[in-house]
């Protein structure tokens, strides 16, 4: 499709997005009324919601729309999962400048449909803007189905601390990316398009976890996050963290250790989460530390110390990024 969003205007821009969407069962009322209406078998309704700049958050010269798209679902539909629902339904707000071509943005709203399928979730509706820099507003639904919702506050000296999915990937693409690099690809890719590994959420609440949630900021950070609100101290075990081999070569390329990338890099939006020693845990599952009692330490510790290296997103601490 040829043409600007500003010559389809904002009535043809949503029939455009619109028409490329699918639905689920869940949605009773899907895009083209004053609201969406999506069921909610549990009676409680589990949202999150995120904001996505250009130039913040993505980069046009890195990422293709439709791994904007991607991405963008990936990390709102991982906070979903992360509390121990199953994602069902994304709205999304979206302000566009009225040069930037039709194909852009369809291209976005197929990789934002294609993550929700993923998911199986999906878009139920929305609005567009016009406006000078590209900005994703996007909230996530999901269903508990009956379960208690997984807080950052369970967690209890003596539980385990494991993690599913990827670390420190996104940052070492990041770190490839920054350089003009476009290779090893799988790195790079992880950062354009994170994979949260969306059923291990509801899976880990069927475990019993005791606190959770999706590491988005960094693993040291996020695990900060359980600590402070369950008033408790973790302790990481390095040795136990999978670092590739690869990951170590593109650290020595770049003169950085790779355990770095892993403990404080974010955007992977692999799920951590606590768990009664007792717990067995499926093979994806990895148990990288402990939680422990209070003390005078930080609430994060790496082999029993401070991890004095910087790292870990802050919206109003760090630098320009992804």
């Amino acid at each position: 499709m040829k043409g600007t969003v500003g010559e389809l205007g904002e009535f043809g821009l949503i029939r455009e997005l619109t028409s490329r969407l699918t639905s689920t069962p869940a949605v009773r009322i899907g895009p083209g009324d004053d609201a969406a209406v999506v069921a909610a078998p549990d009676r409680r309704v589990v949202a999150s919601t995120d904001i996505l700049l250009e130039g913040r958050h993505f980069r046009r010269d890195w990422s293709t729309a439709y791994d904007v798209g991607r991405k963008a679902a990936a990390q709102n539909l991982a906070d979903i999962a992360a509390m121990g629902a199953v994602p069902t339904s994304l709205l999304l707000g979206l302000v566009v400048p009225a040069e930037l071509p039709v194909t852009w943005a369809t291209e976005l709203m197929d990789g934002i449909r294609d993550e929700c399928q993923v998911a199986g979730a999906s878009v139920v509706g929305g609005d567009v803007v016009r406006g000078e820099l590209i900005t994703l507003a996007i909230t996530a639904l999901g269903d508990l189905r009956s379960h208690e919702p997984v807080t950052r506050s369970g967690a209890r000296p003596g539980d385990v601390v494991a993690y599913t999915g990827w670390l420190g990937w996104s940052a070492a693409g990041y770190a490839v990316l920054s350089r003009g690099f476009r290779s090893p690809r799988a790195f790079v890719e992880a950062h354009r398009r994170p994979e949260p590994p969306y059923p291990a959420g509801p899976a880990a609440a069927a475990l019993g976890a005791t606190a959770m949630c999706d590491v988005s900021d960094g693993l040291v950070a996020d695990l900060g996050h359980i600590a402070e609100a369950s008033k408790v101290r973790i302790d990481l075990r390095s040795g136990a963290v999978d670092v590739p081999s690869q990951m170590y070569d593109i650290g020595q390329a770049v003169g950085v250790d790779p355990l770095q990338w892993v403990l404080t890099g974010g955007e992977d939006h692999a799920i951590v989460a606590t768990f009664p020693p007792e717990t067995k845990l499926p093979a994806r599952w990895k148990v990288i530390g402990e939680v422990l009692h209070p003390s005078a330490l930080p609430q994060v510790t790496v082999d029993g110390a401070p991890w004095h290296s910087t790292g870990g997103w802050d919206h109003f601490g760090s630098p320009e990024g992804s």
